[in-house]
């Protein structure tokens, strides 16, 4: 197994980077999910509620954000300085004091979505835990819906779009599952029975299948969900677990160092 392809989120439900590395710390990739819009409760704003968010592109600037979305001017966010004002933020059941970026990027990010709207940055104060149920005391996550990073294979991708083309459907994208880590070479769905794995020279617990919801629906191009609700429609009805439709693995790094297209991948339990 190798990884074929590496993508960054510097502002989560964005546009997904594609990257020739990442260099991988505790709480995932550099810059991943480091910068969230929220609403004026400080309630997290995503593209499950709001589907033209993956039409920003956001790109990591050293510790700032360079913006550009359709009618917009390009818009550069400077890094809050350390004493910048904070925001109690909640994303899912978990509250982070972040740093609230300038009143500019509020503005800009505002006209595109077209309702208010603050952008906050998760600096090094920050703290998000792990779900204990599935890390380690002292785990750390990004924005990131619950862990450092996500894992796919390709041949799940693929299988799933033979699914979809024998379904009479239109095929879908990587895109629209954001994974950090794609991996070649494998066979579908590889990443389901990971316990462990060593990929480059970063060792990662694989510690839980990672759940799906309407996200996927979004086509990253429109930036609009789909009419057919697939691929959920199709993925129901081999994918259906319990706790849900399930494509993907998240993982939480066991070490740091930096990960690069063509590296190999290897289960280790």
């Amino acid at each position: 197994m190798r990884l074929s392809s590496l993508h960054l989120y510097p502002l989560k439900s964005a546009a997904g980077i594609a990257v020739d590395t990442l260099d991988i710390l505790p709480r995932g990739p550099r810059h991943d999910r480091r910068w969230l819009a929220v609403d004026a409760d400080g309630g997290f704003i995503t593209a499950r509620q709001v589907s033209q968010m993956v039409l920003i592109r956001a790109e990591a600037m050293g510790e700032g954000l360079h913006l550009s979305a359709p009618g917009l001017p390009d818009l550069d966010v400077a890094p809050p300085p350390s004493d910048a004002p904070r925001l109690r933020v909640s994303i899912w059941k978990d509250a982070v004091d972040a740093q609230r970026a300038d009143t500019t990027a509020d503005a800009w990010l505002s006209a595109f979505l077209q309702r208010p709207v603050r952008l906050v940055r998760m600096d090094d104060a920050a703290r998000r835990a792990v779900d204990p149920d599935y890390g380690r005391p002292g785990d750390e996550v990004s924005f990131a819906d619950g862990y450092p990073l996500l894992a796919i294979s390709q041949a799940a991708l693929d299988g799933l779009n033979v699914r979809l083309v024998e379904a009479g459907r239109t095929p879908v994208v990587m895109a629209q599952f954001r994974p950090n880590l794609v991996i070649a070479d494998s066979a579908a769905h590889a990443e389901d029975d990971w316990t462990r794995v060593r990929i480059g020279d970063v060792e990662f617990d694989a510690v839980k299948r990672c759940t799906r919801c309407v996200f996927t629906t979004v086509d990253p191009v429109a930036g609009a969900r789909r009419d057919d609700g697939e691929p959920l429609n199709v993925l129901k009805d081999y994918r259906r677990t319990p706790a849900g439709i399930t494509f993907g693995m998240n993982l939480i790094p066991r070490g740091t160092g930096t990960l690069r297209v063509g590296d190999a991948a290897m289960v280790l339990a």
